[in-house]
């Protein structure tokens, strides 16, 4: 007989519970069977998801999204207590310790003077508790599996922590419109080994001018994504309206009905 009790509300060590079911002999096959490789992308689609909910301000949904987020975490950590490795106790035991000693200012007797002095010191006690003595050491700490963008505008932050930086955005447009002249010579000279490279300089190069105009290179470029969307479904839905076959029209033609679409966002 399953040994749970049904209740009208559940709290986190009923989902601990519940997963113990579900991987234990005679509860569910699929998942029974998963590894931590299986499901790992899983945790990336549920964290995009509490991401939308944040966006449509949408309270609701980040209730439910945060909780299949939280599955997820409890998800692994039973893998592991089931390896003897640790299990979730030791996992909100090690975040407890880790907020108390990074934040001295509220559980200590440091003494901040506003929220620069609350990140200059979470960078630092991070650094010491890491073992890391350079700031390569910290920038190779920096996960490489994040964004692109993401991953380039925190490693850009840590060499400029330590002056390794343009003094103002002329430099960083500068660089950007270097790099940009070297992908048009690469491009121009059928380079194909040094066009992605030169691409990527390139990228590179605007994220480090996002950070000047403070300005999050990976919101830009959601909103930059949506806007060519919002203005694509108005082409065609323009070239729909006046019969206009797009696979058959000249890019003129498309232009005309872009700028049209464009026009009408005024």
């Amino acid at each position: 007989m399953l040994d749970f009790e049904f209740k009208n509300s559940y709290d986190m060590q009923d989902l601990i519970k519940i997963m113990q079911i579900l991987r234990s002999p005679g509860g569910c096959p699929w998942d029974a069977e998963q590894t931590h490789e299986s499901i790992k992308k899983n945790l990336i689609e549920e964290t995009y998801e509490v991401i939308e909910a944040i966006n449509k301000n949408d309270k609701e949904l980040m209730c439910e999204e945060l909780g299949d987020l939280l599955m997820q975490v409890v998800f692994h950590a039973q893998m592991e207590e089931e390896s003897g490795s640790f299990a979730f106790d030791d996992i909100t035991d090690g975040i407890c310790k880790k907020l108390i000693e990074r934040h001295p200012h509220v559980f200590g007797e440091v003494s901040i003077s506003g929220v620069d002095d609350v990140l200059t010191n979470w960078d630092a006690i991070k650094r010491k508790t890491k073992g890391q003595k350079t700031t390569t050491q910290s920038m190779n700490s920096v996960p490489r599996e994040l964004p692109a963008l993401m991953r380039a505008t925190k490693l850009q932050k840590k060499a400029a922590d330590v002056g390794f930086d343009w003094s103002d955005v002329s430099g960083a447009f500068d660089k950007l419109e270097e790099e940009i002249a070297e992908l048009r010579q690469a491009i121009g000279n059928n380079d194909r080994e040094n066009m992605s490279e030169e691409l990527g300089d390139v990228l590179f190069s605007a994220v480090n001018v996002s950070r000047f105009i403070k300005t999050d290179a990976e919101e830009a470029l959601t909103a930059a994504s949506d806007k060519f969307l919002a203005r694509f479904t108005r082409v065609e839905e323009l070239a729909n309206g006046r019969g206009i076959d797009m696979n058959s029209s000249s890019l003129e033609e498309l232009d005309k009905l872009w700028d049209e679409a464009k026009a009408s966002e005024l």
